[in-house]
């Protein structure tokens, strides 16, 4: 099987560089579909249904994008569906721009873009592990992850800023960024792997969902993750919070979206100096549960520098968690698996971010945005409990490092 290079290499360098592109392009247009809806409607309940628009896809998907990320080649599969998402963001801004498009217009384009976003998001994760090799994987993840949150601080504020001018111009220039991170996913130089590949089969669709199950520091951490992301998350309603709580308008929007970035940044920095060594399953657990804890302190903000820092908290407690839940999936999951196991990754936490805005908007139309958020963040804390006695594994795991 071919050997990763040692260190961040040029490969390494252009991995990053287009993924933070297409970030940014996506957090920008997230900011534009959100304020766009909640202007159409102003229902919170149809801010739920953007999430749950691109969720769908990802489920649905789930088993045959881990296949394909394992028996194609990867970068055109990432290409591919960066190049989907130009295009339907080109739609999304003729439509803005001729006036004709609606509510369920929108959320029909964004039904595709979730489609190319469960290919991009689920293959994007395997490309990583074979840019650097397994002893400077978790200082490359948190790099990897310093940048992307850097992207994630701009994407927001940009797509706020140009907001102004109209959400055609901030569709357009989401559509041109995924363009060029589609052409420096092709440019990657990463040699295939000898390694046969498995028949298309069931079992072989299946193969990730048992790899995961057989493991219980994996499961626990995907699983935490996903229902602390799943109740804590409070995206969906950041347009109602800026605009009729925090009585802000599409700049404060951008700000409280880039806010838990700019916590993530932060402290990714600190952890690329500062690597996690000892004890890293109680870290988790207890930056989870922070996370819960600001989640709660955010729902009662009622002024936009405190709810922006409150956010920024509650982002650095979940980039401790993401980075601890990455780095065991990426070290303990073979090169010949890791597609299907990133499918089930995505699920368990890429498409929980979609799910969590449908579950927050749904809550928000039921019990109001503020007990909304509220149930999230007691609901994050009862599952911090509740896992701790069920995974007694990832609580007691001590170190980061490859299986043997």
């Amino acid at each position: 099987m071919h050997r990763p290079p040692t260190g961040f290499n040029r490969s390494f360098i252009s991995f990053v560089v287009a993924r933070a592109a297409g970030t940014v392009a996506f957090q920008m247009a997230g900011v534009a579909v959100g304020w766009h809806v909640y202007a159409l409607t102003g229902r919170a309940f149809d801010l739920g249904l953007v999430g749950l628009a691109q969720f769908l896809p990802s489920v649905v998907l789930v088993l045959f994008v881990g296949h394909a990320a394992d028996r194609y080649n990867r970068r055109y599969i990432v290409a591919a569906a960066q190049i989907a998402m130009a295009m339907v963001l080109g739609l999304l801004a003729l439509g803005s721009h001729d006036g004709w498009i609606s509510r369920d217009g929108i959320l029909g384009l964004l039904f595709l873009v979730g489609i190319a976003r469960a290919f991009e998001f689920t293959t994007l994760q395997t490309l990583l592990p074979s840019l650097v090799d397994q002893e400077t994987l978790p200082r490359a993840l948190a790099v990897a992850g310093s940048v992307r949150q850097a992207a994630v601080i701009s994407g927001p504020l940009l797509g706020g800023f140009l907001y102004i001018a109209g959400a055609t111009t901030v569709y357009l220039t989401s559509a041109l960024l995924f363009l060029f991170s589609a052409g420096m996913i092709l440019s990657l130089d990463i040699a295939r792997s000898r390694t046969p590949r498995e028949p298309p089969s069931l079992a072989a669709f299946f193969a990730g969902i048992r790899f995961i199950r057989n493991r219980p520091v994996i499961s626990g951490a995907l699983s935490l993750d996903l229902f602390a992301v799943l109740l804590g998350g409070a995206t969906a309603l950041l347009p109602i919070y800026a605009r009729d709580i925090l009585n802000t308008g599409p700049w404060g929007l951008g700000m409280l979206r880039a806010a838990p970035a700019a916590g993530a940044l932060l402290v990714s920095l600190v952890m690329v100096r500062f690597p996690l060594r000892r004890r890293v399953g109680r870290t988790m657990f207890i930056c989870v549960a922070i996370f819960g804890i600001a989640t709660i302190a955010f729902a009662l903000s009622r002024w936009l520098p405190l709810s922006c820092l409150l956010l920024a908290v509650l982002g650095g407690a979940d980039m401790v968690s993401v980075v601890i839940r990455s780095t065991l999936v990426q070290l303990e999951t073979p090169d010949e698996m890791r597609g299907r196991v990133s499918a089930v990754n995505s699920i368990f936490i890429g498409s929980s971010n979609e799910l969590g805005e449908f579950e927050s908007g749904l809550t928000a139309a039921w019990f109001g945005v503020v007990p909304a958020v509220l149930i999230g963040g007691f609901g994050t804390l009862l599952v911090v409990l509740l896992w701790a006695r069920l995974f007694p594994e990832l609580l007691r795991h001590d170190r980061l490092k490859a299986q043997t």
